[in-house]
């Protein structure tokens, strides 16, 4: 395992000091930096799965989870860089539901406690090379984070949904070219196997946690347009290449996706217009593909009144596949399995597509956000979710596959910057169940997460 972790380095190393001039780099300023974090989190969680107040339900979780980062950078001023993150989370549970009776039993240790070390991997590990031999593009090259770079990560946000939010890296090539002060295009190549195979995993007397459902790999043009005073226009180009193997839900199938769509906001105070449409073509297994996906929202401020307020309002789509047709119609989240519109309901896909498998639904959301002292912020938000078409029955998600109301879906936040260095949010998610779309049986599932982290 060493030798593997020293060539990766090796090789950085290699490529960073080639592309660095020697006699340039002898009198270029030259940044070393290091920091770390450590985040504790408690989560509790309560029918988001299924619906159903058994025990031992299936998901239904108890526990810390206490994740610890280090990382260091080294940069040459305008002409490359390398950035290295290390990461481990551990979680300690009181509560581990998976399944019923005895055989879910043999998942605890000390009657319901358990403890789970974990791993630790390579959160991220790439070069920088800034316009490398004079050509006006600049490179980042490995494994980077993706979060927030692209139309408010509708599309693309997390590399790696299996193991949760503990990382959201995407194996990737980007390069960027400033066309003009308004104009900036990203290619970017991404390789998202379902194992961790191109870097170095320690504790590795146990199995690895399986990354995605599948192997990924894909391609994005994006272009960040600020032609026009108050509008950013972003249109995209995306194509997805899912395989078959280890596939379930929504992805047992080898798939291919074309995306094309755009993200455009526009502000004129106080009002924030936000919309992003997207079509997709392709194939799942032998049939024919064409989704569609998007939302809408509007932002008001009153930044001059107590705790300045801001009020939105908004819908989202994303089209279900229709079971009439040989077709399939069923949104596919490309690169954004992650909690799009809520931690609680984006496992409920579980037993229809995937977790956080986001698809056939139909949102329409309020919200308020206030700001009661400059150390925090408070956010309420109330959600009526639909399904555009019917699903499946499942006894064992608690779906009749009859109706098409999903229920109500309530999120609260409240975060607090206690110092520059510590900080700290509660959370909460409540889903009431309708009893068309969900059985009769069906009971409301709650969502809690505390948090504090440290950084430096």
């Amino acid at each position: 395992m060493m030798r593997r972790i020293l060539l990766v380095l090796g090789v950085l190393g290699v490529l960073g000091g080639l592309l660095v001039p020697p006699a340039r780099a002898e009198g270029q300023d030259f940044k070393y930096k290091w920091g770390f974090s450590e985040r504790l989190r408690h989560e509790y969680w309560k029918n988001n799965r299924d619906m159903e107040n058994t025990y031992y339900d299936g998901g239904d979780r108890n526990y810390f989870r206490i994740k610890t980062s280090v990382w260091g950078q080294m940069d040459f001023k305008d002409l490359a860089g390398v950035f290295v993150k290390l990461s481990n989370e551990n979680k300690a549970y009181m509560l581990l539901g998976s399944g019923s009776g005895a055989t879910s039993r043999k998942m605890y240790y000390n009657g319901h406690n358990h403890w789970d070390p974990d791993e630790v991997i390579f959160d991220n590990l790439y070069l920088d090379l800034k316009r490398p031999a004079g050509i006006p593009w600049t490179f980042r090259i490995g494994r980077q984070d993706l979060m927030n770079q692209y139309g408010e990560n509708f599309m693309i946000c997390d590399g790696n949904p299996g193991d949760g939010s503990r990382t959201f890296y995407f194996n990737a090539i980007k390069a960027s070219w400033t066309v003009d002060e308004k104009n900036v295009l990203d290619l970017v190549y991404i390789n998202n196997p379902r194992d961790d195979i191109f870097l170095p995993v320690f504790n590795e007397d146990k199995t690895p946690i399986a990354l995605n459902t599948t192997d990924e790999n894909g391609f994005v043009a994006y272009l960040k347009n600020k032609s026009w005073e108050n509008v950013s226009f972003e249109p995209y180009f995306m194509y997805k290449k899912e395989a078959a193997d280890y596939g379930s839900g929504l992805q047992s199938r080898k798939s291919r996706i074309f995306t094309p769509g755009a993200f455009v906001k526009y502000t004129v105070a106080p009002w924030t217009y936000r919309l992003q449409l997207a079509k997709q073509y392709g194939s799942y297994g032998d049939d024919d593909r064409n989704a569609t996906g998007g939302y809408f929202f509007v932002d008001r401020d009153f930044k001059d009144a107590k705790w300045q307020p801001q009020l939105t309002a908004g819908f989202a789509y994303l089209s279900g596949d229709k079971k009439s047709t040989v077709d399939n119609e069923g949104w596919n989240p490309l690169f954004s399995r992650f909690p799009l519109y809520s931690e609680l309901y984006g496992q409920s896909f579980q037993g229809e597509s995937g977790n956080s498998y986001w698809t056939n639904l139909e949102m329409l959301r309020c919200g308020v956000t206030v700001v009661p002292s400059a150390k925090m912020k408070f956010n309420v938000s109330y959600s009526l979710l639909r399904a555009n078409e019917l699903v499946t029955a499942s006894a064992a998600y608690s779906l009749t596959g009859r109706g098409q109301t999903r229920g109500h879906l309530i999120l609260t936040k409240l975060d607090y910057v206690f110092n520059k260095r510590l900080t700290g949010y509660v959370m909460a998610d409540y889903f009431l169940p309708n009893h068309t779309f969900y059985t009769q049986e069906a009971d409301p599932a709650v969502f809690v997460r505390t948090q504090l982290e440290y950084k430096f």
